[in-house]
């Protein structure tokens, strides 16, 4: 099997020294070098070789995200931080992976599976499909959601609740920044503060939809197109 070349870009030599050991743990890893800032690796990689970068974001002279959006360098990175206010910075810059320190070894592998996923598929001309998941910020935290757990979504003012079986998020957005971001064909508009996830509605009663024991209302002005989307099972 032929090992995928990686470095490291971190100037920390403890932070160094554990993502050392994880590469070597890795049967399908192999380390070309390691650089305490990120101008170091740049120079490494205009004439070496690697297939990934295991790049922290906080670093002397240029941040690793700073890096990133000047670098001619277009090797798969994975990014490791103790910062999570990146993330969603960070995959707009399609990132592979985001690692938190301080950084599981199980958590590690399955950021290194993933990149040699793609790089797979990649090779054999098959890109992977777009992640369905996606990242809303609701106050200190970056929240991950996949669209088919959630139920609906509420719009307050200059806020939204979205809400599953198990939990509801604020964040800081608009419905309809929101439902752009959602599959068109499963989401649904049925009032200027309510989008439904169209698979999950229970019954309909009168001007309102039944979702996890929830009565939600439908608004006048969408009710004619929200019925044309109903099957409706006649004798």
């Amino acid at each position: 099997m032929k090992k995928i070349k990686c470095i490291i870009v971190d100037d920390e030599p403890v932070a160094r020294k554990i993502i050392r050991e994880f590469v070597e743990e890795v049967n399908f890893l192999t380390l070309a070098g390691e650089f305490e800032n990120a101008i170091k690796a740049e120079n490494f990689l205009r004439t070496g070789e690697a297939e990934i970068v295991f790049l922290d974001i906080e670093m002397p002279k240029l941040s690793g995200l700073d890096w990133l959006k000047r670098s001619a360098a277009k090797p798969l990175v994975i990014l490791t931080t103790a910062f999570p206010e990146y993330a969603l910075e960070g995959y707009e810059l399609d990132i592979i992976d985001y690692l938190l320190k301080p950084i599981r070894f199980s958590r590690f592998l399955k950021a290194a599976q993933k990149a040699q996923d793609f790089i797979r598929m990649k090779n054999v001309g098959h890109l992977p499909e777009e992640p369905s998941w996606l990242f809303v910020r609701s106050d200190k935290r970056i929240e991950k959601i996949e669209p088919d757990d959630i139920l609906y979504v509420e719009s307050t003012g200059n806020y939204i609740h979205i809400h599953t079986k198990d939990r509801s998020i604020i964040a800081y957005l608009t419905l309809t920044a929101i439902e752009k971001e959602l599959p068109p064909s499963g989401f649904v508009k049925i009032h200027q503060s309510f989008l439904v996830n169209f698979p999950k509605i229970e019954a309909i009663e009168g001007n309102q939809v039944k979702i996890d024991n929830k009565m939600l209302p439908i608004g006048r002005s969408y009710k004619e197109e929200f019925m044309k989307m109903i099957r409706l099972v006649k004798r």
